[in-house]
Formats: C-alpha cells, sequence, structure tokens
C-alpha cells in the first residue's frame, strides 16, 4: 500500500465536512488543541517526577560511605523477645473482635451477647 495522495486527502477532508458539518469543526479542532496541551502537560510533569526520583535515589546512594570492616566493633544482637503463644494470641484477638463489635453495633452490650 501507498501512502495517500493528495486526491485522496482531499476526499477525505470533503467527506469530515459533510459528516460534521462546516459548524462543528473548529469547536472540535479547539477541544482537540486543549486535550492535546493537556496530555503534554501531563507527560511533562510524569516525566519531571521521574527525574526527581532518579536525582534523590543517586543522591542517597552518593552520601553512603562504607566504613571500613577492620575498625567497626560486631554488631551487638538485641535480646530475644519472647513471642506469644498461640492461645495468648487467640485470646487478644478475640478480645480485639470483641471490642470492634461493640463500637461497631452501639446498641448491643456486651452483657447481651452470649459467650
Amino acid at each position: 500500500m501507498g501512502s495517500l495522495g493528495p486526491t485522496e486527502l482531499i476526499i477525505i477532508g470533503l467527506i469530515i465536512i459533510l459528516l460534521f458539518g462546516a459548524k462543528k469543526l473548529p469547536d472540535t479542532a479547539r477541544a482537540l488543541g486543549q486535550s492535546m496541551r493537556l496530555f503534554k502537560k501531563e507527560t511533562q510533569k510524569m516525566r519531571e517526577e521521574d527525574d526527581d526520583k532518579s536525582t534523590v535515589v543517586t543522591a542517597q546512594a552518593e552520601t553512603v560511605t562504607p566504613q571500613p570492616a577492620a575498625t567497626t566493633p560486631p554488631a551487638q544482637i538485641p535480646p530475644a523477645v519472647p513471642t506469644p503463644s498461640v492461645e495468648d494470641r487467640l485470646r487478644q484477638l478475640e478480645e480485639e473482635n470483641a471490642k470492634l463489635r461493640t463500637t461497631s453495633q452501639p446498641g448491643v452490650q456486651p452483657s447481651d451477647k452470649q459467650n
């Protein structure tokens, strides 16, 4: 297939004028131009945000300086925090659930519920 020649473009233009009418074409072109300007602004903002993010990441990467391993003391391991048992955790979750039910249903009192 070849490219469109001048006669084909004129025919397409005449068909568009017949379909949309001469009065609607300037309004349509104006709306199309405004939407294109808005699209360009938004894409430019997105590019600027991407550039800002990449400069922040490189700046953070540059400020981190590794210290020699020989002069740093070994890291202290924090004391182990005992994890609650399954029964304790289940009891805590049931208590939280009961509190949430009472706050979501103001007419129901905890004494009204069955255990």
